[in-house]
């Protein structure tokens, strides 16, 4: 379905497949003609469908992002076709339609269809419905783009200071990274409403939706963490890690349950995480030893300097900030997932 829709060029053979997959329970339905738009006031195609019930024209816009901020463009250009022509029907086409998206046409009374196979078609007497596929691999691009190291640099400075508004060059001084790399963050924002922009800068909409989209991409092995044991208590390993890594100027934050136990403890745990610069200059001070199974220490070397944004020092250790302890607990299923989401309810929640 859609075979040229990444790369924004829509031919009649599309239109028909996307359709056509999605009508093939109606009986006697019939696709006769699909014309595309010569012009930028045109919808992007015209469909002259037969249905039992008699023929039925349907209005098509695509769009190479299927996020909200582009829907709603598509659905109020649709609208307007609509308004032109009250017997033809809206139907928004893009590579992956998301949730929120799907949405937004559902209260506009508009149609859509996306590469994944999810669909929804509701005009005279034919309802087609079908959700839960799931993103089609081509839009990790857009993931990858938005989640990259120094894109996530623009992600920890947003959702560390929530309420505050951000000029564009402010915003990529803090984050350290260009001000195209903050342009481009933006944009991907934008599409998916999670930020808002005014004349005093932009600002987090939804910072929630964000941090769990994130999450759902981030993998804490990105960091490369090393395993190794200690005969000595958790607590005894972490101060006397932070304490070393004090006397050789060494970056670390304690992470993960290491780190949560100190904001929102919801958990018992039996192994200390810690990012740490140089990991190889503490191993023989700490006396630990490298394992293959069963360590209850993980020395994390950091795949960004992202990592220690917001740290903070609690109870005289550093612990990373409640977003990147989010993360790496997210990363870890079972009781991760379940400090996750209590650091969540206690520490980040309320702030938002």
């Amino acid at each position: 379905m859609l075979k040229h829709a990444i790369s924004m060029k829509l031919e009649p053979r599309d239109i028909r497949n996307a359709l056509s997959l999605c009508l093939r329970t109606i009986p006697n339905a019939e696709l006769r003609t699909v014309r595309l738009g010569s012009k930028e006031s045109d919808p992007n195609a015209t469909v002259q469908l037969q249905i039992p019930n008699g023929p039925t024209t349907i209005f098509i816009e695509f769009k190479k992002s299927g996020q909200p901020l582009p829907t709603r463009d598509a659905v109020n250009q649709l609208l307007r076709f609509i308004g032109e022509n009250r017997n033809a029907y809206g139907v928004f086409m893009a590579p992956y339609v998301s949730p929120r998206s799907a949405e937004i046409c559902f209260k506009e009374g508009i149609g859509y269809i996306d590469l994944a196979g999810n669909c929804r078609l509701s005009f005279d007497n034919i309802y087609i419905e079908r959700t839960g596929r799931p993103n089609p691999r081509p839009q990790q691009r857009e993931l990858r783009s938005l989640y990259s190291p120094k894109a996530t640099r623009v992600l920890r400075v947003l959702l560390a200071n929530p309420r505050k508004k951000w000029k564009l060059k402010a915003l990529a001084k803090e984050a350290a990274v260009s001000l195209g790399q903050v342009a481009n963050v933006k944009k991907r924002l934008l599409d998916r409403e999670w930020i808002a922009s005014d004349g005093d800068g932009i600002f987090l909409r939804e910072p929630e939706a964000l941090l769990r989209e994130w999450a759902a991409a981030y993998d804490l092995r990105k960091s490369k963490p090393e395993p190794f044991y200690s005969l000595k208590d958790i607590d005894e390993v972490e101060a006397e890690l932070a304490d070393r890594c004090r006397e050789l100027g060494l970056r670390y934050a304690l992470t993960a349950f290491s780190g949560a136990a100190r904001l929102a403890p919801a958990v018992r745990y039996r192994r200390a995480y810690a990012f740490v610069d140089e990991p190889a200059r503490l191993v023989d001070l700490l006396e630990f030893k490298r394992v293959d199974s069963g360590e209850n220490v993980s020395l994390l070397t950091p795949y960004d300097d992202g990592v220690f944004y917001d740290s903070r020092i609690v109870d005289d250790v550093r612990i990373a900030s409640p977003v990147q302890l989010y993360l790496d607990l997210s990363s870890l299923r079972g009781r991760g997932e379940e400090a996750a989401e209590a650091l969540l309810e206690q520490e980040l929640r309320p702030k938002w």
